[in-house]
């Protein structure tokens, strides 16, 4: 009796090196993020007046205020610089985290928010 499709039961060669290599890339990921979290970036803003520091899970750790900018009339400009200086470092976290994730998956277009 002819089997159907000619497989016997198990998964086709080709598939199963797939769910193989899949499986690889998901512990190769996972060792990576684990990696990333521990990374810090910094971004300066306002020509040094602010600095914000920014782990590789995308918390806000440290944040460094020179002295000379620190103006009583004029607080404004200082949380304008505060909140530049985290935007601009957690998309710099954002651009380390996208770029180590396409070495490993070769530049395929993975769905948005993926990591």
């Amino acid at each position: 009796m002819a089997r159907r499709g000619g497989f016997s039961g198990g998964m086709p060669g080709n598939m199963n090196n797939l769910v193989k290599q899949a499986q690889k890339m998901q512990k190769q990921m996972e060792q990576m993020q684990e990696e990333l979290e521990q990374q810090t970036i910094e971004a300066t803003v306002g020509g040094g007046a602010v600095t914000a520091t920014v782990s590789g899970k995308k918390e806000l750790v440290k944040i460094k205020i020179d002295p000379e900018v620190v103006d009583e009339d004029d607080v404004e400009m200082l949380e304008d610089l505060v909140v530049a200086a985290v935007n601009e470092a957690l998309r710099k976290a954002d651009e380390m985290v996208n770029s180590e994730m396409s070495k490993l998956t070769g530049g395929l277009n993975l769905p948005g928010g993926l990591f």
